[in-house]
C-alpha cells in the first residue's frame, strides 16, 4: 500500500516546474494569472480606443482636434497592431502635409519610420527616415529621429545577424543614438533608457546594467517603457551569465506587456527560450505559441520568422516529452494496475478473514451470552441458598428442640405409667400446626427472595383467572406448586412430599394452572423460571 501511494505521489509530480518554491516561481505563477486575464487587459485598450472613435466621429472636430485624436489612436495602435498604426500614421501625414507645418510632417513620418520598424520593413522605415528635412528642426523631432533609426539600424543588426554588416549597422546605430543622447537632458527617465541601450550595444554590460536598474527602481514609468526596460536587462545578464536574474526580468517584462496589451514584443519569446534552456517545456511551448500568436496578430515580419525558427525545436521537444511521459505513465499504469489487482487479491483474503472473525466474535458473544445468564443463575442460586440454608438451620434448630421436649415428655408419662396421657399427646395436633409453620416459613422466605412472584405469576393468566390471596395468606398451594419450581425443584414427587399431596394431586395443580394461562404450556415453566430474584 506504502509503495502503490508513493508511486502515486510520483505521477503527481513528473512535470513540477524546475523552479518550486523560488522567486521564480512566484513570478511565474503572476505571469500565468496575467495570461489568464489577458482579456480584461485587452477590453480595457479596447474602451480607450472605442473612446477615442467616438470622439472622432464628432462631426465638430476641429482639424487640430482631430489630429490630435489621429495621435492617440497612433499611440494605442503602435505596438498593438501594425495596419491600424500605419493607417493612422498616413492619416497624421497627410493632415501635416496639408498644414504645410514641416514639425508635424517630420513628427509624422518619425511615426511612419517607427511603424515599419516595428514591423520589420527595415528599407521603408529608413527610407521614410531619410526623407526628414531637418535643417530647421527643433532638439525635439531631431531626438525623436535619432532614437527611432538607432533602433533601425540596431533591429536591421540583429535580424541580418551578419559578423561584417551587424557590425556597421550597430556602429551605425551607436552614432545616431550618440546625437540622441546629446539632446536629451540628464537625469531623465529617457536618459538612463537610452544610456543603458547604448552601453549595450558597446558591450559594456555592467554600466548598461547599472543604467537599467536605475530606471526601474528610481522613476514610476508607464508599463510599456517598463517592459522594455527589463527586457533590455534580462538581454543584458544573459550576456553576463547571470541567466537567473535574467528570467526574472524577462517575466516582468512579459508581465508589462500583457498589462499594457503590447503585441510587438520579444520579451515572452525570449522567456521561452531561457525556460527551454532550463528544463521547463511545458511554460516554454504555452509562452512561445503565445509570443507567435502576439507577433502574427501585430503582422511583425521579423518576429514571426524570430519567433517561428524557435517554436517547432520547442513543439518537438514537447511531442518528445509528451511521448516519454506517455511512456513513463505506462510503465506506471501497469505497475499499478499489478499492485491494484494485488491490493484486490489482499482485500479478498482479508474479507475473508474478517467474515471468518466475524463469525467467531458471533460464537463468541453467544458464549459470554450463555455465561452471563450462567453467572446470573448462579447468583440467583447462591442467594437462595444463603437464604435457605440459614432459614433450615434456624428450623431444623427449633424442631430438634422440640422433639428433645416432646422425647423428654414422653419418657416422663411411661416413667410414671401415664398411658392415657401418652395417647393424647399422639392425637394432639401438633404435627399439623408445624407443618402450617413451615409453609408459613417457606413462603415468607420465598418472598423475601421473589418479592414480586405472585405479580409476575398472575401477569401470565387473563384477570379474571389469577389468583387472589385471602388477608392472611403469603401463598395458597398453587403458587407453592411453582414456587418450588422457581428454586429449581421440578420432581413431582419431591413436591408431593414437601407440601404433604400425592404425586396425581400435584400433577392435576400444574395442568390445571397451565390450561388457564395466556402463555402456551410449553413454555410455561420457562416464564416461571425468566421471575427475577431479588
Amino acid at each position: 500500500m506504502k509503495f502503490y501511494l508513493i508511486l502515486t505521489y510520483i505521477l503527481l509530480f513528473i512535470t513540477l516546474p524546475v523552479f518550486s518554491g523560488s522567486e521564480t516561481e512566484k513570478l511565474l505563477k503572476e505571469l500565468d494569472e496575467c495570461i489568464v486575464n489577458k482579456n480584461s487587459f485587452l477590453n480595457k485598450k479596447y474602451e480607450r480606443i472605442n473612446g477615442l472613435m467616438n470622439l472622432l466621429h464628432n462631426n465638430n472636430n476641429s482639424p487640430d482636434q482631430i489630429f490630435e485624436i489621429y495621435e492617440k489612436l497612433f499611440s494605442e495602435y503602435e505596438s498593438f497592431i501594425y495596419d491600424s498604426a500605419f493607417k493612422y500614421a498616413l492619416l497624421i501625414n497627410n493632415l501635416a502635409v496639408r498644414s504645410g507645418n514641416q514639425r508635424l510632417i517630420n513628427l509624422a513620418r518619425i511615426k511612419m519610420g517607427f511603424t515599419l520598424l516595428s514591423s520589420g520593413l527595415f528599407k521603408e522605415s529608413l527610407d521614410t527616415l531619410n526623407s526628414l528635412s531637418l535643417s530647421d528642426a527643433d532638439s525635439f523631432t531631431r531626438r525623436e529621429y535619432y532614437k527611432v533609426i538607432a533602433r533601425t539600424y540596431y533591429d536591421l543588426a540583429d535580424y541580418n545577424n551578419d559578423e561584417y554588416f551587424a557590425k556597421i549597422y550597430r556602429r551605425t546605430g551607436n552614432l545616431y543614438l550618440d546625437s540622441a543622447l546629446r539632446l536629451m537632458k540628464d537625469g531623465t527617465p529617457e536618459f538612463w533608457s537610452a544610456l543603458g541601450l547604448r552601453k549595450m550595444k558597446s558591450d559594456d554590460f555592467k554600466g548598461s546594467a547599472d543604467a537599467f536598474n536605475y530606471l526601474i527602481s528610481k522613476y514610476k514609468i508607464p508599463e510599456h517603457e517598463y517592459a522594455i526596460a527589463t527586457s533590455s536587462l534580462a538581454y543584458v545578464y544573459s550576456l553576463m551569465g547571470r541567466n537567473s536574474e535574467a528570467i526574472d526580468m524577462l517575466i516582468k517584462a512579459a508581465i508589462a506587456d500583457i498589462r499594457a496589451s503590447t503585441r510587438e514584443t520579444v520579451a515572452l519569446r525570449n522567456l521561452a527560450v531561457q525556460l527551454f534552456n532550463k528544463g521547463d517545456i511545458g511554460r516554454a511551448y504555452d509562452y512561445i505559441k503565445i509570443a507567435f500568436d502576439d507577433a502574427t496578430f501585430y503582422n511583425a515580419r521579423h518576429r514571426k520568422i524570430e519567433t517561428g525558427a524557435v517554436l517547432p525545436i520547442i513543439e518537438g521537444e514537447k511531442l518528445s516529452t509528451i511521448e516519454r511521459q506517455k511512456k513513463q505513465l505506462m510503465r506506471y499504469s501497469l505497475l499499478i494496475s499489478i499492485l491494484t489487482l494485488l491490493i484486490i487479491l489482499f482485500v479478498l483474503i482479508i474479507y475473508r478473514q474478517l467474515r471468518e472473525l466475524k463469525k467467531v466474535r458471533f460464537k463468541l458473544q453467544v458464549i459470554n451470552d450463555d455465561l452471563q445468564k450462567m453467572n446470573e443463575s448462579l447468583l440467583e442460586a447462591n442467594k437462595i441458598k444463603e437464604k435457605y440454608i440459614g432459614y433450615f438451620f434456624k428450623i431444623n434448630s427449633v424442631y430438634i428442640e422440640k422433639i428433645e421436649e416432646l422425647q423428654k415428655l414422653i419418657h416422663r408419662k411411661i416413667v410414671t405409667r401415664q398411658f392415657d396421657d401418652l395417647n393424647d399427646i399422639i392425637n394432639n395436633s401438633f404435627f399439623k400446626q408445624e407443618r402450617e409453620n413451615l409453609f408459613i416459613n417457606f413462603d415468607k422466605i420465598f418472598l423475601k427472595i421473589f418479592p414480586h412472584f405472585v405479580e409476575e405469576f398472575n401477569a401470565l393468566f387473563s384477570e379474571e383467572d389469577r389468583i387472589i390471596l385471602q388477608e392472611d395468606e403469603l401463598l395458597n398451594t398453587d403458587l407453592r406448586i411453582f414456587a418450588l419450581i422457581r428454586l429449581g425443584i421440578n420432581d413431582n414427587e419431591q413436591i408431593a412430599k414437601f407440601l404433604n399431596y400425592s404425586v396425581n394431586t400435584i400433577y392435576t395443580y400444574k395442568t390445571k394452572i397451565k390450561n388457564k394461562s395466556i402463555v402456551p404450556r410449553h413454555e410455561f415453566e420457562d416464564r416461571i423460571m425468566a421471575i427475577k430474584a431479588l
